[in-house]
């Protein structure tokens, strides 16, 4: 017999409009209090700790347009945030500070959310959905230098890039980019020499998002349909489907594996967050809470696994917050 699904841990509710990206800051020694950012519809930034479970700051940068990506370089006072005013804006939250000190103008109209590499010591690249809209612009930061623009041959009609992913194989390895694209297909590039690797079509709509494991080669896919799609890329640099799993209701909004690539969580249109085991994506549990559309999910980067949580943002305002740590 299954075991019934867990209730949330703990509720956070205060960010008054739908809650798009969630990002954990947990990593750090005692008495480093975890954090946990999210960003919403109207443009804010809360700053949670998951201490007193209360919002420590609020940060206003993006002229109340939707915050739809929230990062933190290489610990939690350098934040990097974009939003639908068309900007990446990168914070210096130290010692209190709750300003903006450099953004990116991307002038790309849709949704598709940024994505960093670190590549040395405070120095990182950036991926992001480019103007032109099938392109795909590679940025270094905190410079800002333009490295390439990605370009699908003449004839390749891919539509506007959907999510990014950004990896490389071991520090100082040439960067991949995967890319997810609005004609269902996902892309890799060699980012060095500007050109496309493989491309696999993987869904009939748009591809909502993927995450990729690079120790295992092998990443996942979901759209606005009822199929997850994993993939494979093999020695010789292509992608491959490896299997697709059937879903009870359609939509996708975001997937991600959690670091120690055990476990995979989904943020479904149908209001669940979906969790499998991601070697064999055996259906684990199917955490029912939100009465709406749930928008992201992030897995915690806490050093104690008993630490770790999931917590999952959706369009009714709230942020879920569920400890499923397993011995296994």
């Amino acid at each position: 017999m299954a075991l019934p699904p867990p209730d949330p841990q703990f509720v956070l509710r205060g960010t008054s409009a739908a809650v798009h990206t969630l990002h954990f800051s947990c990593g750090g020694p005692e008495p480093d209090i975890p954090l946990l950012f999210s960003g919403s519809e109207n443009g804010f930034i809360h700053v949670w700790n998951l201490k007193t479970r209360r919002v420590d700051t609020a940060l206003d940068g993006h002229g109340r347009k939707s915050v739809y990506c929230v990062e933190t370089m290489g610990g939690k006072d350098r934040l990097l945030s974009q939003g639908r005013d068309q900007r990446i804006c990168l914070w210096d939250l130290a010692e209190g500070r709750t300003s903006v000190t450099d953004s990116v103008f991307t002038e790309h109209v849709g949704f598709c959310r940024c994505s960093l590499l670190k590549v040395a010591q405070g120095r990182w690249l950036m991926a992001m959905a480019a103007r032109s809209l099938e392109e795909v612009q590679i940025l270094e930061l905190p410079s800002k230098t333009s490295v390439c623009t990605l370009k699908p041959e003449v004839g390749a009609k891919l539509g506007m890039p959907m999510c990014l992913k950004l990896w490389q194989l071991s520090c100082g390895s040439q960067p991949v980019l995967l890319a997810g694209y609005e004609d269902g297909s996902v892309v890799l590039w060699n980012v060095s020499m500007g050109k496309v690797l493989s491309r696999l079509i993987c869904h009939q709509e748009p591809v909502m998002s993927l995450d990729f494991d690079s120790e295992k080669a092998k990443g996942i896919s979901g759209s606005s349909e009822k199929v997850l799609s994993i993939w494979s890329l093999n020695e010789q640099q292509n992608l491959q489907v490896y299997k697709t799993h059937e879903l009870v209701n359609a939509g996708i909004s975001h997937i991600t594996i959690r670091p120690d690539r055990k476990i995979l969580a989904t943020a479904g249109w149908d209001h669940r967050i979906r969790v499998f085991g991601w070697r064999k994506l055996k259906p684990l549990a199917v955490l029912d809470y939100h009465t709406a559309t749930v928008h992201c999910v992030s897995f915690s980067d806490h050093s104690n696994p008993r630490e770790r949580l999931l917590a999952a943002g959706s369009k009714d305002q709230r942020i879920s917050v569920w400890s499923i740590y397993a011995q296994t």
